[in-house]
């Protein structure tokens, strides 16, 4: 019999309209002896079932539901189960080769993230309750993919919060973690171990296709390159040239092996430099592209700083808009999901105005459909992605 956690009177809507999230300050009680990471029951203020899920005292988020069905056990089975359905999902979209397999709560499986790459997975598991299924999610894959290897990068602050360390490591015998994958008739290095978050940003693969009709006979800037995913796409949908800058000598150097890796070298300079800087200095010396694009990391992960990542935003939007050649494009990107994607959009205007060029929209979207939006949780809908004409 599961333990339970009772709410107060008064809750958010946020939970009665299907967020998995409970504040602490929702809690009215908790069964004596609840084990933080344990499955609980939460019981309304009328004596209710809403959900199960599992508890962490030491969280802000003191609990996670990841079923609201009275009958539903939470066991391997229901791991199982749940990522079948997400590769199902996935399977139908047409995301088989690389994909988001498990994108947290829009899966249904709240602070689980797994990546695939081709027959590699790397997972993270950023709280305490589903740490604790971590054995059984490796199972689960075993037995759905026969996978060449699994590897864990849990080296994210967040578990800190959750009272976990962070680490990362194989889930599987040891394999070459620095593997190629293929994404819209290019290949790209993922290092697994080295690279940001998972080793690579599978939520911009479809947005990258984007940028083929306007990048032709092109000079363009991608600042904040990493490993060089829009430029290398710029220069193989026929950019004359592509400059990309980017602070990390790590990701400069997988990017220009990510250019040799696709025979576009020559047209492809990546540079190790601040991009926040060389924008600021080539906007004033009137240096001009035909495209320049930004995606640049996370301005703000609390908050508390929104309004310094608005301003951030603004700053080098308005700079890189300095920078496009009139009639040019500007590609822009935010994946800070405490800005919304209405405040961006404010933001870019906002950038436009004090520049002084107008703008027509090409298109607005969102992350690839491999990392699913789903009504009523808002975090979800992260990221913004932007292409507009500069007049």
């Amino acid at each position: 019999m599961n333990n339970k956690v009772f709410l107060r009177n008064k809750i958010s809507d946020r939970v009665l309209k299907g967020h998995p999230w409970i504040y602490n300050n929702e809690i009215a009680s908790v069964a004596k002896g609840t084990p933080d990471g344990a499955t609980v029951d939460v019981i309304n203020a009328q004596g209710n079932f809403i959900g199960r899920g599992y508890y962490n005292s030491l969280s802000q988020i003191q609990v996670r539901l990841l079923t609201r069905d009275l009958n539903e056990e939470i066991n391997p089975t229901f791991f199982y189960n749940k990522i079948a359905e997400c590769w199902a999902y996935r399977q139908r979209l047409g995301y088989v080769e690389n994909c988001r397999l498990v994108f947290g709560e829009a899966d249904g499986l709240p602070s689980l993230i797994i990546d695939k790459f081709n027959d590699y997975f790397v997972i993270q598991t950023m709280s305490l309750g589903m740490d604790l299924w971590k054995d059984a999610i490796v199972d689960a894959l075993n037995q759905l993919f026969q996978p060449k290897g699994i590897y864990e990068r849990n080296d994210v602050p967040v578990r800190e919060l959750e009272g976990l360390e962070q680490k990362k490591g194989f889930l599987s015998p040891e394999f070459n973690t620095e593997i190629v994958i293929n994404e819209n008739g290019l290949k790209f290095i993922v290092d697994i171990v080295n690279g940001q978050k998972t080793g690579y940003f599978l939520d911009q693969q479809d947005n990258r296709r984007e940028v083929n009709h306007i990048v032709k006979g092109a000079d363009v800037l991608e600042a904040f390159c990493y490993t060089g995913t829009f430029g290398i796409h710029a220069a193989h949908y026929g950019a004359k040239s592509v400059l990309g800058l980017d602070i990390s000598e790590f990701a400069v150097n997988t990017a220009k092996r990510n250019a040799e890796l696709n025979g576009l070298s020559d047209k492809c300079d990546f540079q190790a430099v601040n991009a926040f800087d060389a924008l600021k200095e080539w906007s004033k010396e009137g240096k001009q592209f035909d495209v320049v694009m930004l995606d640049p990391p996370a301005f703000t992960k609390s908050r508390s700083t929104i309004d310094k990542a608005v301003s951030g935003y603004k700053e080098i939007n308005l700079r890189a808009m300095k920078l496009v050649r009139k009639g040019g494009f500007l590609v822009t990107a935010s994946c800070t999901n405490l800005v919304p994607p209405d405040l961006f959009l404010d933001i870019i205007k906002m950038a436009a105005k004090d520049a002084k060029r107008p703008l027509r929209q090409v298109c607005f979207r969102a992350q690839a459909a491999d990392h699913p939006i789903v009504y009523n949780i808002d975090n979800t809908n992260y990221l913004k992605y932007l292409i507009v004409e500069v007049g």
